[in-house]
């Protein structure tokens, strides 16, 4: 049956995908050699929530890419797929279902039928990026899905993927009996929209139009000091006598809970009354707070006033000032981002807050308990109470004045300027912190968290990396990595979420409250275990044998009690954490999670550690150094021995996608539209370690064309008779053709540069070089060279002709096939019936040592010639049907033989009807030089050389314009400074290409002189 004159894309990518899947060619060993060495890739594992981003596209096309070549040859592979829970984002999706189906809510529901809930659906919707990552031809070994919620309690039975549940918990126990983890105080990113901490990673600072406030706050005891400023050269601008010190801030409400005014130690400003103390100029007065006057190095003398109000519970700077300077740190704001309402009044509180100033010893926790907002600021939302505060510290006079001059009508219309005497206030840009999905404002908050001690598991991450053991591509992310690393904070790792793994750790009153039960249960004792059986006997080994263990299962708040039924039958009822773990917790547990542990599974033994792992260089920190930390800590091993890091996929101009913008590409549209071969190419393509990722839809077009390109070829060779005997022998042919040994020889270097790059993660360098072959040597040369082989009367010339076409396509197939998977393995299926699926048919190793040298050096020597004469065509507009003739003046005798030996093909191709051989060269004659020869094409009566000259030289002067535009644009330094960096890249990239375009119009110009 003939081939189709086209690909099909639509209709066959989904069959083969199946075709592979019901084979079992993506299996993990499939393809593997005996004694074959693994190799193993662990897919960063995308949101149960998410759906396939260009994101996902290039990544998990690079690692397919890796795993497809791993596997053809012979490598016991497994690329092992998987989904996060997604904390945030699947209690998100599934609460705001909830109430557009008009059902209860989540607190209405309660914890356990909500996440019957969530269970549901995630059975129905969760596994829709995995589908999709099919259409991208992901050759995971998809039976293994794993899931990071797999095996938790309320888990459907059917639940694929393990049980990672009990690694997760397994891992906290452990390290919690280590002390590597604990229960503390610590400021956290908190979105008050969820209620809960989140990570870095999900804050998106973005810039805003914001304000900054300058009050004063009057210095105690009537103290007052010579307050001087002084210019670059020491000269003396301002001397006053101040009563009070100034500062500035974005955040006014939280001048609440200062707790510091800290200057920096050269500020000799403010010298004078470091360690006095100041108040805090807002409040019911009878009530104002003092606090002190610090140095640190952390305030900028030439940064505002150089004086920094210190909020420690609410500012992540503040918070290290706080802590070196044992400064404390009151909180002001309830979950949800308002003014919190809790605790005794507020002149009770401040009091107590008075007396820790002076001296007097808090615990944490008590300080923590003190509220101080003012009575009538409590319960505001935090924002209502920024507008009362500034208006209660300007009504009261301590907001720093300023004067401004503006221009104002009278009643006829006249205008005059008016000065006057107003608060200043900056307007200008802050960079704001918002949350990824809530887009509400976060707040940095001092809250009881469980954090990992990272400092205590760190050691050996670096290590390995330093050591070589584990390699991370580009050189420039280890940098990273160590200066992340080196300065490691504790990891929280709690979240006050409901979908999760719930942390393992239950709470019961103190030992002596079963003798009192009126008395106070804080602090509890708190019991750490897998099971509520281990947790049980724990708990009585603490309290007695004799005493009776139940679990409280309530949610919403912590309660413990004790009880008494008589007849010496006591009891205590424990409570469970509420919290559950950071997903990065989880997930930085992957590599082991999914291969079984902490049973010790054949897989373990053989897949861990992986091999590569392929992710972004966004999450370098939040997983990648975690998933190090984790491994070494739990199993004392590295979890990869490479790490390649890619940057974010961005648009044509190398701008970042957004939907603001509307420049966000759908990878499964994309797709639609030309393929998934086209869309992997591309990735490949532009996959340069450490490059800028610019996805062109123009270079996807053309990724498709060049589909086409192999498809016609393989249809020419069809139609040929190269596969009227069947499937081309896998055996290099014996080739006695100069073409055919050439073409030997180009496959064979092919194939060592893609290996090559492949091995060094150079995926834009295999692109490029199979590109270059399939198009240009064999589609565009090797056809076109072996049409007269095939039309030969020698019959042997035409069967080692075929036999050698029908093995370079088959070659081209094979090399191809990581990158473009789909049209590889139709034209292998269709060419022919083969033994065995594309997918796994060896990886060649043939070499070197088929290039023929006189072969190679002949026919590019001929290809040269060719490009360089119609190149020179090209360039002095000789109409594209003429047959001219050529003259040469000298050739070496190996040239000369090799011009005799293809003259039909010079001829062909070049459109040239003859070669005559002249000591010099006529009048009109262009060069075209060679090596080893000096050709010439006489232009006299076959182009108009005034006419071109005038052409080209009207062409010059429009493109001196651009010219002058683009280098006025680009040498303006106020463009340079203010315009986005993807249109100054632009403005060069256009500069560069309009030089390149001017080159070639002189270059043609001096060309045409020589005619003259």
């Amino acid at each position: 049956m003939a081939m189709e004159k086209t690909f099909n894309a639509a209709e066959a990518e989904s069959r083969l995908f199946s075709a592979w899947e019901e084979a079992g060619c993506f299996k993990a060993g499939a393809n593997a050699k005996p004694e074959a060495s693994s190799y193993c890739i662990m897919i960063p594992p995308p949101n149960v929530t998410g759906v396939l981003h260009m994101g996902h596209a290039f990544n998990n096309t690079l690692q397919d890419i890796l795993i497809r070549w791993k596997r053809m040859q012979g490598f016991d592979t497994l690329w092992q797929p998987g989904t996060d829970h997604a904390g945030i984002a699947t209690q998100m999706v599934v609460e705001r279902r909830l109430a557009e189906a008009g059902e209860p809510g989540r607190r209405d529901l309660g914890r356990e039928k909500f996440l019957e809930k969530v269970w549901d659906w995630k059975a129905q919707s969760g596994g829709t990026i995995i589908n999709q990552l099919k259409r991208l031809g992901a050759s995971c070994d998809f039976d293994r899905t794993a899931f990071t919620m797999s095996g938790a309690p309320g888990a459907p039975a059917d639940e694929a993927g393990g049980n990672f549940h009990d690694a997760v918990i397994k891992v906290f126990v452990d390290m919690y009996n280590k002390g590597l983890i604990y229960r503390g105080k610590r400021l956290v990113n908190w979105d008050p929209h969820f209620e809960t901490a989140i990570s870095d990673l999900e804050v998106e600072n973005i810039e805003v139009a914001g304000h900054m406030w300058h009050f004063k706050y009057p210095l105690a005891d009537g103290v007052t000091y010579e307050y001087v400023e002084k210019d670059e050269d020491g000269n003396v601008i301002l001397s006053e006598t101040r009563d009070y010190i100034s500062i500035a801030t974005t955040r006014p409400e939280t001048m609440l809970g200062d707790g510091a005014v800290a200057v920096h130690p050269s500020d000799e400003r403010y010298a004078p009354i470091v360690g006095k103390l100041c108040e805090i100029p807002v409040g019911p007065k009878e009530h104002r707070r003092l606090i002190p006057i610090i140095t640190d190095e952390y305030p900028d003398p030439d940064f505002g006033s150089g004086a920094v109000k210190i909020t420690g519970a609410h500012d992540f700077n503040d918070y290290q000032v706080a802590k070196r300077g044992s400064i404390p740190m009151y909180r002001l704001m309830d979950t949800k981002g308002g003014m919190r309402a809790d605790g005794a009044p507020y002149g009770d509180e401040a009091a107590k807050a008075q007396a820790h100033a002076q001296g007097a010893e808090f615990t944490e926790t008590e300080v923590d308990a003190i509220n101080l907002v003012p009575d009538d600021i409590r319960g505001l939302d935090r924002f209502e109470a920024r507008k009362r505060v500034v208006q209660q510290i300007t009504d009261e006079g301590l907001a720093v004045m300023t004067t401004q001059t503006k221009t104002v009508k009278d009643d006829d219309g006249n205008e005059s300027e008016v000065t006057e005497t107003v608060p200043m206030v900056e307007n200008k840009p802050i960079m704001q912190p918002f949350g990824d999905r809530s887009k509400v404002v976060i707040e940095p908050m001092l809250t009881d968290q469980w954090f990992v001690e990272t400092d205590k598991i760190v050691g050996p991450a670096l290590d390995a990396v330093r050591s070589g053991k584990v390699k991370i591509l580009p050189e420039s992310g280890e940098k990273v990595y160590y200066n992340w690393l080196e300065n490691i904070e504790p990891w929280c790792i709690s979240r006050q979420l409901w979908w999760g793994h719930q942390i393992p750790v239950w709470y019961g009153p103190q030992k002596a409250t079963l003798e009192d039960p009126e008395a106070d249960y804080a602090p509890y004792v708190a019991f750490c275990a897998a099971t509520e059986e281990e947790v049980a006997a724990k708990a009585k080994e603490y309290y007695g044998a004799d005493i009776g263990i139940d679990f409280n299962r309530g949610e919403d708040e912590l309660h413990t009690s004790t009880w008494d039924e008589g007849d010496g039958n006591k009891g205590v009822s424990l409570f469970r954490d509420p919290d559950v773990l950071d997903t990065w917790f989880s997930s930085g547990l992957w590599p082991i999670g999914t291969l079984g542990w902490p049973s010790n599974t054949q897989d373990m033994a053989k897949y861990f550690p992986t091999s590569t792992l392929v992710t972004g260089q966004d999450i370098l920190f939040f997983w990648v150094a975690r998933m190090m930390m984790m491994q070494l800590a739990v199993v004392d091993d590295i979890p990869f021995d490479t790490v390649y890091l890619h940057g974010l996929v961005r648009d044509a101009k190398g701008k970042k996608m957004s939907k603001s913008t509307g420049n966000v590409m759908d990878p499964l549209d994309i797709i639609d539209e030309y393929g998934a071969d086209a869309l992997r190419f591309s990735s490949a393509a532009m996959a340069a370690l450490g490059g800028v990722l610019k996805l062109d839809m123009k270079r996807i077009e053309g990724y498709r064309n060049f589909g086409t390109k192999l498809w016609n070829a393989v249809r020419f060779a069809e139609m040929n008779d190269v596969y009227a005997a069947g499937a081309p022998s896998r055996a290099v042919p014996q080739a006695s053709a100069t073409v055919n040994q050439w073409i030997i020889g180009e496959v064979a270097k092919t194939r060592e540069t893609v290996d090559a790059a492949l091995e060094g993660f150079r995926f834009n360098d295999a692109a490029n070089a199979l590109y270059a072959f399939t198009w240009g040597k064999v589609c565009d040369w090797y056809v076109e060279f072996a049409k007269p082989l095939l039309n030969s009367d020698d019959d042997a010339i035409k069967a080692e002709t075929r036999a050698t076409m029908g093995w370079v396509l088959d070659q081209c197939m094979i090399l191809l096939h990581p990158i473009m998977p789909f049209i590889t393995e139709e034209l292998w299926g269709q060419t022919a019936q083969r033994d065995t699926l594309l997918v796994h048919e060896d990886w060649p190793t043939y070499g070197a040592d088929l290039v023929n040298s006189d072969a190679d050096r002949e026919m590019n020597w001929v290809i040269q010639t060719i490009e360089a004469t119609r190149s020179t065509r090209a360039q002095m507009n000789v109409p594209a049907g003429s047959k001219i003739p050529m003259v040469v003046t000298d050739i070496t005798d190996v040239n000369d033989a090799a011009f005799k030996a293809n003259e039909a093909l010079i001829f062909k191709l070049a459109r040239v009807e003859s070669l005559t051989s002249v000591a010099t060269f006529p009048k009109g004659t262009a060069t075209i030089a060679v090596d080893g020869a000096t050709f010439g094409l006489p232009l006299e009566g076959v182009i108009d050389v005034a006419a071109e000259k005038a052409r080209l030289e009207k062409s010059l002067g429009k493109l001196a314009k651009e010219l002058g535009g683009l280098r006025g644009r680009l040498n303006n330094p106020k463009f340079a400074a203010s315009a986005p960096e993807e249109v100054v890249a632009e403005a060069k990239a256009n500069l560069a290409a309009r030089e390149e375009e001017e080159a070639k119009l002189n270059d043609a110009l001096s060309r045409l002189a020589e005619l003259d």
